[in-house]
């Protein structure tokens, strides 16, 4: 991919996660009380930390507040495996990804993206579609951290690693999704499991070890806290998600990387334009393999399917076993010139990590309806004023 020049002349800041709820989020002293005791365990065995729950329980949030503690008490990095593909912590929507915490958040209310240490491009907010392929990305992220963080072998029940690691979940915990959980619990085999517990007990996972099945046991250290909605003056003590919107703004922030720092953007607008005037990087359609990932699309309509979407940049080298191929990031296809052989890719993935991509995956990320009204046109990816697919 050659490399491309960058819009300028753009002012003030976008519009940031603080719209979704409260500027501050306060933490229960039960919460904390159970991070700072996983945090100040004995033994050689760093903690491998599941957190489940249900939706809006705070999954996000005490994993977050967890990584702080960790990192506050007697650790340098914390590994973090994000298998929640809907509202990802560090990364756009539709992602599974591996990272290596070694700061913490200053602001449990404000999510901010970060480059994982491996990720992959599931392509759509639920496992669902395709939870055979899900679980294949998680066991491949949870394989990489044995691989590289393992120190020994020599525990009975669990191995001895570099770094502690905590393993968000999503939300989905009946039918399938129960299922899944069932399946990622008995693969990571974590050290503790603390479960989240809402009011509506209907929509609460089963009590005890409920992923073990017969006399099948290991040693866990299994934590149940409460979902902390509000404190003793009635004050909310979490962010409460607004799925939909969640996940465009964090589109909308990963696409704000395409420009410098300095350059203050202040609405939806204002980026929708920066972004339509942005000049692509030129891909070569003869450099580049196309898989679609929950759909299939006539070799005869795959360019028309491609312009105007959101694709992952994978390498396909990088295939392991049945896993998909590892994403360095996302792109936008902003038109298709058949005649000159290319696409044209806004992303702000850097230029060296491009060099290495010929796959695009497509899923079912779309692009936010905001960043589609530029200048009067119904999307700026498709107007007369940008380069489009030519038959």
């Amino acid at each position: 991919m050659g490399e491309q020049h960058r819009a300028k002349g753009i002012k003030r800041v976008l519009l940031s996660h603080r719209e979704l709820g409260p500027q501050q989020i306060i933490i229960p002293p039960s919460w904390s009380q159970v991070a700072e005791t996983i945090s100040l365990q004995n033994g050689p065995n760093h903690p491998i930390v599941l957190v489940c729950g249900p939706k809006n329980a705070g999954k996000s949030t005490f994993s977050r507040y967890l990584i702080n503690t960790l990192l506050n008490s007697r650790y340098q990095r914390v590994g973090y495996l994000d298998t929640d593909v809907g509202q990802p912590e560090y990364t756009p929507p539709g992602c599974l990804s591996l990272h290596v915490i070694d700061t913490q958040t200053p602001d449990l209310a404000v999510p901010c993206l970060k480059t994982p240490e491996r990720c992959f491009f599931y392509g759509d907010i639920s496992s669902k579609r395709d939870p055979d392929a899900y679980l294949d990305c998680v066991f491949n992220l949870y394989n990489y951290f044995r691989e590289e963080y393992k120190l020994s072998n020599e525990q009975e029940f669990h191995e001895t690693y570099h770094l502690p690691l905590v393993v968000n979940t999503p939300g989905w915990v009946k039918g399938v999704g129960y299922d899944i959980l069932v399946n990622m619990l008995r693969y990571i085999g974590p050290t503790h499991v603390v479960r989240i517990q809402i009011s509506d007990s209907n929509k609460n996972l089963p009590a005890g070890a409920f992923w073990f099945g017969g006399d099948e046991e290991r040693p866990v250290d299994l934590i149940n806290i409460d979902s902390a909605q509000i404190d003793s003056l009635n004050r909310s003590v979490l962010v409460q998600k607004h799925g939909r919107l969640v996940r465009e703004l964090r589109i909308i922030a990963y696409f704000k990387q395409c420009f410098s720092k300095d350059l203050n953007i202040t609405a939806y607008k204002e980026l929708a334009n920066a972004l339509a005037s942005l000049p692509p990087y030129e891909v070569p359609i003869s450099s580049m393999k196309v898989l679609h990932l929950h759909c299939q699309v006539p070799s005869s309509e795959v360019f028309y399917s491609l312009n105007g979407t959101i694709v992952g940049l994978s390498v396909s080298s990088t295939k392991s076993g049945k896993c998909r191929p590892l994403c360095v990031g996302l792109g936008i296809v902003r038109g298709i010139d058949i005649l000159k052989g290319l696409y044209y890719v806004i992303t702000p993935v850097s230029p060296r990590d491009l060099e290495k991509v010929d796959l695009f995956l497509q899923g079912l990320i779309e692009i936010p309806t905001c960043l589609l009204q530029v200048k009067g046109c119904v999307s700026p990816y498709m107007s007369t004023n940008v380069l489009t697919v030519t038959t």
